[in-house]
C-alpha cells in the first residue's frame, strides 16, 4: 500500500477550474495511475481533501504507487510525494491510542416495500452522525476512547471525538458511474482511538469506512500517540 499526498494548486484558478465537483476529484485520481487506465483494470483508490494550515491537500491511499506527474495535474509544482504504508501498517498494535481523521458519508437504509434495494439515507443531524461512527467503530477494529484518558487532557473537555467538518459538496457522475448527480452529505471526524482488533482494523484503514469511498469518503488516517 502506498500513501500519497499533493497540495491542491487553489491560487491557480486557471488551473483547478475543472474541480467543481467530486466527480472532477475522482477523474483527478483515477487518472494518476496511468497503467490501470490503459488496461482498464481500476482498482480501489481511497481518497480525501485535507485542510492544514490554510492550504488544501489531496491524499490518496492505494495498492500501487500513482504516477507523481499525473498526481500533480492540479498541484503546487514540487509537493506530490508518496511513500510505502505498509511498515506503518505492520508495526500496528492491539491496545495502541492513535489520533484519527476520517472523512465519511454517515448513512442508513430504509427498506422499500415491493424493493428488493432499501433507501439509502443521509444522516443529518451531529448526534447522528456520531452515532453512526459509535457503530463503525467495533466492526472496524476499534474503539472510540474519551480524551481525558490520553495525556491527562482536562475531563471538561472529554468528548470521545469531534466533527470538526460538515458539509454538502456537488456531486457529478458519468454514466458508466450511474450517471446519477446531486449532493453528498461530507463529514470529517477526529480525535482519539485505542485498537481493539489489529486484523480488522487494518483491514477498515485499507479499504475504508462507509459509503461512497470513489467520492472522496471512508479514507481513514492514524497517528500514533505515546
Amino acid at each position: 500500500m502506498y500513501l500519497s499526498r499533493v497540495e491542491i494548486d487553489v491560487n491557480n484558478r486557471q488551473k483547478t477550474k475543472d474541480l467543481t465537483h467530486l466527480g472532477a476529484f475522482h477523474n483527478w485520481v483515477e487518472q494518476s495511475f496511468p497503467a490501470e487506465v490503459k488496461t482498464g483494470k481500476r482498482r480501489r483508490h481511497l481518497w480525501r481533501i485535507d485542510p492544514l494550515n490554510g492550504k488544501q491537500y489531496l491524499l490518496v491511499l492505494s495498492e500501487e504507487a500513482p504516477d507523481l506527474t499525473q498526481l500533480a495535474t492540479y498541484g503546487v509544482a514540487g509537493t506530490a510525494v508518496t511513500k510505502s504504508y505498509d511498515p506503518f501498517l505492520a508495526s500496528i498494535q492491539k491496545g495502541q491510542v492513535m489520533q484519527f481523521r476520517l472523512t465519511a458519508n454517515p448513512t442508513y437504509a430504509i427498506k422499500q416495500p415491493g424493493k428488493k434495494q432499501p433507501r439509502i439515507v443521509p444522516h443529518i443531524t451531529i448526534a447522528q452522525q456520531r452515532q453512526w461512527l459509535v457503530g463503525k467503530a467495533e466492526k472496524s477494529g476499534f474503539q472510540l476512547i474519551e480524551k481525558e484518558t490520553v495525556n491527562n487532557i482536562e475531563a471538561a473537555d472529554n468528548r470521545a471525538f469531534d466533527v470538526i467538518s460538515r458539509d454538502w459538496p456537488v456531486l457529478r457522475r458519468k454514466p458508466d458511474q450511474g450517471g446519477r448527480g446531486g449532493r453528498l452529505s461530507r463529514v470529517t471526524f477526529e480525535v482519539f482511538l485505542r485498537v481493539a482488533d489489529v486484523a480488522t482494523f487494518k483491514q477498515a484503514l485499507i479499504n475504508g469506512i462507509g459509503r461512497e469511498k470513489a467520492f472522496g469518503m471512508g479514507l481513514m488516517t492514524v497517528i500514533p500517540r505515546g
